[in-house]
């Protein structure tokens, strides 16, 4: 089945939606506000070199100093000191690389991250359609996605002959050049030589820190990066961004052009396709299952963890066959989850238990099958000795959560609060407590609705003692705006 692509455009934020068979299978959110800023390019500060954690913090004009390891600086060394496949060797101590107040080119790998900066790097890379420039290494690679042996030689070969055997810069060739022509290419390595020669001309007269350059926006990445072979249609919603993606496919990707629709019908195109329920859905802790089992996603800034139940699914044979069948459809639902939010980092699956060997291993096969058409690098172990599934999926932007939803301000991110009874227990020590400190006429409780009420009802003994012990009155208050955890204690 073809993919379609969803764009729907506003003044604020791009929304795009990948669908296949008509299901959402992966959304992407980009706002004006808060772009993303992996991929773009700086002259930057060095702020200050830690040699205890061999990196350095560099400013490069935003709210936090950006995160750069000595992992990441780019040295040219003769090839003697390279390893077989291009890598870099190790680098010098960063104290004798990096000094203070230095200025310094770089390009952001990975977008700030809760309480983390952007992480940087000195080796730039300019994507193109079907190659990546490296413009400071001479080295030629291929995507590991082109897994054929005998397509992965005759790609290389056919760069080879393209880039002239003094070139300075090296080339990645990516998926989307399997299927591509001699003269896409070739534009491809002009494009690409011209856009760091621009670059390279600004960086010489740019204060530190400034940005030089940025990536692409997102509607322009959808066509750069996901339309395929695949991609039916890439529906627009807006006329402006029509015209702009019309451009910018003519200049670059002619193939796709014709795939390019103007959306003009009177619903709205995430509504007529589902989409908007789906982001409701994906921000939700329970998944339902069409089987009657469910999934608990829980997202920490540690690890996610995802938790698979039968719910009311009974089956129709035997408690073994429910187990299987409902982690075989969790297996799938999964895959799809991890890239409707976009979650990343450590992320642990809890099946439920299977005795059978043959069906965990039915169950990860399932599952590897069903994460083959994520773009995002991943690695997934086997069950664990306690029937746990561990993987690790690539973070290299925020998670859906993170960009539409932020912390409670009653719980604080904890996901609970505190019960009105504990409350009304902490509000009693506190009167107790102020009461030896300071010679008050009367204490007022200030509190929420709920608290109150229970002071009035199961309560109000409690209180009555703490009067007599104090030998003072308490007087109460109810106040709409408070939380269940908030309180104040007033002396008059």
């Amino acid at each position: 089945m073809s993919e379609d692509i969803l764009i729907n455009v506003t003044p604020q934020e791009t929304r795009v939606a990948v669908m296949h068979s008509g299901v959402a299978q992966e959304l992407h959110i980009e706002r004006s506000a808060s772009r993303g800023l992996v991929g773009n390019i700086y002259m930057g500060k060095v702020a200050r070199v830690l040699p205890g954690m061999q990196s350095a913090f560099v400013e490069i004009g935003l709210e936090r100093a950006a995160f750069l390891h000595v992992g990441d600086i780019w040295e040219e060394r003769p090839q003697a000191q390279t390893n077989g496949d291009g890598a870099r060797a190790a680098q010098k101590p960063i104290e004798k690389i990096l000094a203070e107040g230095q200025p310094l080119l770089v390009q952001v790998i990975k977008d700030p991250i809760g309480t983390k900066g952007a992480r940087l790097s000195t080796q730039v890379s300019i994507a193109g359609r079907t190659l990546v420039y490296l413009p400071k290494d001479s080295h030629i690679g291929i995507s590991q996605r082109i897994e054929d042996e005998g397509e992965r030689q005759m790609l290389l070969e056919k760069l080879k002959k393209m880039v002239p055997a003094d070139e300075k810069g090296g080339f990645i060739i990516r998926t989307m050049a399997e299927t591509a022509t001699d003269s896409e290419l070739l534009n491809d390595i002009q494009y690409l030589r011209k856009l760091w020669q621009d670059l390279r001309a600004k960086s010489l007269s740019a204060a530190a820190p400034s940005l030089l350059h940025q990536d692409l926006s997102l509607a322009q990445r959808v066509l750069r990066d996901f339309v395929s072979d695949d991609t039916g249609r890439v529906l627009i919603d807006s006329r402006e961004n029509f015209l702009k993606l019309q451009g910018f496919a003519r200049d670059y990707m002619q193939n796709v052009l014709a795939r390019i629709n103007h959306y003009t019908g009177e619903r709205p195109l995430f509504d007529l396709y589902n989409v908007e329920a789906e982001i409701e859905k994906a921000l939700a802790r329970r998944v339902e299952l069409k089987s009657g089992g469910y999934l608990i996603i829980d997202q920490t800034e540690a690890m996610t963890t995802i938790d698979v139940n039968t719910g009311g699914f009974v089956g129709v044979r035997n408690f073994d066959a429910t187990i299987f069948k409902t982690n075989l459809e969790a297996a799938q639902v999964i895959a799809r989850q991890l890239r409707l939010r976009n979650l990343g980092g450590i992320i642990i699956l809890d099946f439920i238990d299977m005795e059978n060997e043959e069906h965990r291993n039915a169950v990860l096969t399932e599952f590897n099958k069903a994460l083959a058409r994520d773009r995002t690098r991943m690695t997934v172990s086997s069950f664990t000795q306690l029937g746990l599934v561990e993987m690790t999926r690539k973070r290299t932007r925020e998670s859906l959560a993170h960009v539409l939803c932020e912390s409670c301000p009653t719980c604080g991110g904890r996901g609970e609060v505190k019960a009105a009874r504990t409350v009304c227990y902490e509000i009693l020590r506190e009167i107790l407590r102020e009461s030896r400190q300071f010679s008050a006429r009367e204490f007022r409780i200030l509190a929420a609705q709920v608290v109150i009420d229970l002071f009035l009802e199961d309560e109000s003994q409690s209180l009555a003692m703490l009067e007599d012990f104090i030998g003072k009155p308490v007087s109460m208050q109810a106040e709409s705006s408070y939380s269940q955890e908030q309180y104040d204690i007033v002396l008059l």
